[in-house]
């Protein structure tokens, strides 16, 4: 059961964060979910998008986290960890993902908005010119979000495991 605890801890935690981060992203430039994503969701709300898009984006990352999570807590001969042990490493990784996103989404506005780097011809044929800028900020953000997140279990899962070492005296 407390296995079971770990997975639904990084599962909710990561559908968490990627409605939030949906939250702003969809406020930033809608268009990244209205034109940018298939039309799964038939509404322009940023807020029905946000939750919309958040839950189906994230829980297919989060819920191999959470397993490689509890493997690493949870088995083999080493002292246990327990859900409420990972409560904190979780948010630090939430929160680092977090942050790489804002920094990457303002570069990518950045460049864009200054022509230093090539919008995609699709991008430029879809989305209005005015909001071409917002568009890339969005998708630089999304995209440092899954390479942090991605990177960040690793880290964490080895962490995690290493932080069970049965102390030497």
């Amino acid at each position: 059961m407390r296995f079971v605890a770990i997975v639904a801890l990084a599962l909710l935690s990561g559908i968490t964060y990627g409605i939030l981060h949906d939250q702003v992203t969809a406020r930033v430039c809608v268009e990244y979910f209205t034109i940018g994503h298939p039309p799964i969701f038939r509404t322009t709300s940023p807020t029905l998008l946000a939750i919309g898009w958040g839950i189906v984006a994230t829980w297919w990352v989060a819920l191999p986290l959470g397993f490689s999570l509890a493997c690493a807590a949870r088995l083999g001969e080493r002292p246990k960890r327990s859900a409420g042990d990972l409560v904190r490493p979780l948010l630090v990784l939430l929160g680092a993902m977090a942050l790489l996103a804002l920094v990457a989404g303002i570069l990518g506005y950045v460049l864009a908005a200054t022509g230093s780097i090539r919008i995609d011809p699709w991008v430029l044929s879809a989305i209005e010119p005015s909001k071409q800028a917002a568009f890339m900020a969005d998708w630089w953000a999304h995209t440092a979000s899954y390479f942090g997140g991605f990177a960040g279990s690793i880290v964490l899962c080895l962490w995690v495991w290493r932080s069970r070492r049965v102390p030497t005296a």
